[in-house]
């Protein structure tokens, strides 16, 4: 299994970590980003060492699924990045995300520099004062940058490596719908 990674990013470059659900869905969205130069598919927030997928997924760890996203900071701000993150998610759903339900599923935002957590905070304080989110509150939480662990290997790129196997999970979860649903037709990056 690989490494944890606390690395310290090369000049320009900044990391950002999102949890949204199944890792598969969410490394896709980073990746068409101009300006992101890796996105990696692991685990974080929890407290076991080194966990396993099957570990994290069985709900003991407190792991969440999560991406992390190394980027260029002089071509992509982190606020593009979080709005494509909160495009990419269910934001009232504090029972995990679409048909992957469960505390190892739920959307979470993991600041790695105070900066980002503010930049996080004023993000989801402009989208709970949106109309469609009175009746149905914002629950994603934002939380320190904790130890990040790769997943295996089989994980990373998954959408590239088996992409009808992607398609079908994504479209069973009901992922996309769902997204379509919260912020109209043209939020969903299958």
């Amino acid at each position: 299994m690989p490494e944890a990674t606390d690395e310290v990013p090369a000049a320009n470059q900044a990391i950002a970590t999102f949890a949204g659900g199944c890792f598969w869905c969410m490394e896709k969205p980073f990746d068409e980003l101009e300006g992101v130069l890796s996105t990696t598919s692991g685990y974080t927030g929890g407290t076991a060492v080194d966990p396993s997928y099957y570990e994290v997924s069985a709900g003991g760890t407190g792991h969440v699924e999560a991406v992390q996203v190394v980027y260029d900071s002089t071509k992509v701000s982190y606020d593009k990045l979080l709005e494509v993150f909160w495009r990419n998610v269910d934001p009232v759903d504090d029972r995990g995300q679409f048909c992957d339900q469960g505390s190892q599923y739920q959307a979470k935002i993991f600041a790695h520099t105070d900066e980002q957590r503010q930049l996080a905070e004023q993000a989801r304080q402009a989208l709970s004062a949106q109309a469609k989110f009175q009746q149905q509150p914002i629950v994603t939480a934002i939380e320190p940058a904790q130890t990040f662990y790769p997943a295996e290997d089989y994980h990373q790129d998954y959408y590239l490596k088996h992409p009808l196997r992607y398609k079908v999970y994504r479209t069973g979860c009901g992922r996309d719908r769902r997204l379509a649903e919260v912020w109209g037709e043209a939020a969903a990056h299958p």
